[in-house]
């Protein structure tokens, strides 16, 4: 699907009101590793539950752990952290978690990995994974109307050989997740490794989708591409260093799953001002914003979306339908299912677009700050958000967080 957007009056939405358009508007998130939205504080919970140790003394101290020379340092401290999760209600619980928090950031459709290898090696059965992230996707899908699927991913510091045991350990469970990708350490483990692998899942009918192109060269995003026949890479930020990469990711439209905070903290860039994401957009190609691996780097979607549009002031409404609409478009549904996302999407910024900006206080700085403080515009319910005027001590708007197209954020 790549049919022209609606006739929107960009111009008629100024800078101070994206911080809650950005909020509020519908969105997709298609790169976001559950195991990385497993907060400090429900790691002791679970570890409590399921008697674990954990080696810090409590929530702050683990949260202060959370400083990353690079993707590797990263890595050690997310597999350590995922220990304390043993069984289906854990897992339920923390999809669950991350699904309510989703469902307060406009979240129409979330497409989740999952990391089985990270659980089977410790002696959690796979189904034990499965159904109890497919079984929060479910009840989601019933409270809220949030579209959510599960994608399976493999280990790259890990062989093929146990990629293949593990896909099929999970075949049982096949009806449970849509699609296989490719995530963990990327350096020195280029997509080639797992061509049979992806192979064998092309056959099976699963979608593909490969992480490439965040610390390893763009030769891997081409890779993933020609040998795994990836339909989207994730990250894939250094194929600015191939312009002919660049050509072809535009010409065939393959989405890019970006995380803007996750580059930063991971080092890929040295902060958001630096990130290249408004480059990409620029080159033509099909740009997503996501979280990663959110509560280590900082955020959720809303809060990439928010960093982003502060560090980039160049970044306008335009720019921030384009990015919404091409999570809808990227993302592995039913033409049918995507234009009424589309839809939706379009009411909102139509929506903005029409409703005059009358307060005479407006405070654009004051936007940001307010929207990035999760304290005063956080709901404390996945049904309701609201929008905060720059100007005021207050709440200004009120809107059902499911079917919200009420978008302006400021006074009336």
């Amino acid at each position: 699907m790549n049919t022209p957007p609606p006739a929107i009056d960009f111009a008629r939405i100024p800078r101070e009101r994206l911080p809650a358009l950005l909020r509020t508007m519908p969105k997709a998130e298609l790169h976001i590793h559950v195991e990385g939205s497993l907060e400090p504080e429900m790691t002791f919970r679970l570890a409590a539950r399921n008697g674990v140790a954990v080696p810090y003394a409590g929530v702050e101290q683990l949260r202060a752990a959370y400083d990353f020379a690079d993707l590797q340092s990263f890595l050690d401290l997310y597999y350590a952290g995922a220990a304390v999760l043993r069984t289906e209600q854990d897992f339920f619980d923390l999809a669950w978690a991350y699904l309510e928090r989703a469902a307060a950031d406009n979240v129409l459709r979330a497409e989740i990995f999952f990391d089985p290898q990270t659980h089977t090696a410790r002696g959690v059965p796979v189904g034990a994974v499965i159904q109890g992230l497919h079984h929060a996707c479910r009840r989601a899908h019933q409270e809220w109307g949030l579209d959510a699927d599960l994608i399976l991913c493999f280990l790259r510091h890990l062989s093929e050989d146990e990629a293949f045991a593990t896909l099929e350990q999970a075949l049982p469970w096949r009806h449970h997740f849509i699609g296989v990708g490719l995530d963990s350490s990327e350096r020195g483990h280029p997509p080639e490794k797992f061509a049979r692998v992806f192979a064998r899942c092309r056959e099976l009918g699963l979608h593909v989708v490969a992480h490439a192109g965040e610390e390893g060269p763009a030769a891997y995003v081409r890779s993933a591409l020609d040998v795994l026949k990836a339909e989207r890479i994730d990250h894939g930020v250094r194929c600015l260093e191939d312009p002919t990469l660049v050509t072809r990711l535009a010409a065939e439209r393959v989405p890019l799953t970006v995380c803007p905070l996750s580059n930063v903290k991971l080092r890929v860039f040295q902060d958001m001002a630096a990130h290249t994401l408004p480059a990409l957009l620029q080159a033509g190609l099909c740009v997503t914003v996501n979280s990663d691996d959110p509560s280590y780097f900082g955020g959720y979607v809303v809060d990439n979306f928010l960093k982003l549009f502060e560090a980039h002031p160049a970044l306008d409404a335009a720019a921030a339908y384009r990015l919404a609409r091409n999570g809808f478009e990227a993302a592995f549904a039913d033409e049918a299912r995507k234009a009424g996302w589309i839809a939706r999407l379009d009411e909102a910024f139509a929506g903005a677009a029409r409703r005059p900006l009358t307060c005479s206080r407006s405070l654009p700085r004051a936007a940001w700050t307010l929207a990035l403080n999760e304290t005063t515009m956080r709901s404390s319910s996945p049904s309701y958000g609201s929008a905060w005027c720059a100007s005021h001590e207050g709440k200004t708007t009120s809107w059902p967080g499911r079917g919200a197209t009420s978008t302006d954020g400021g006074c009336r």
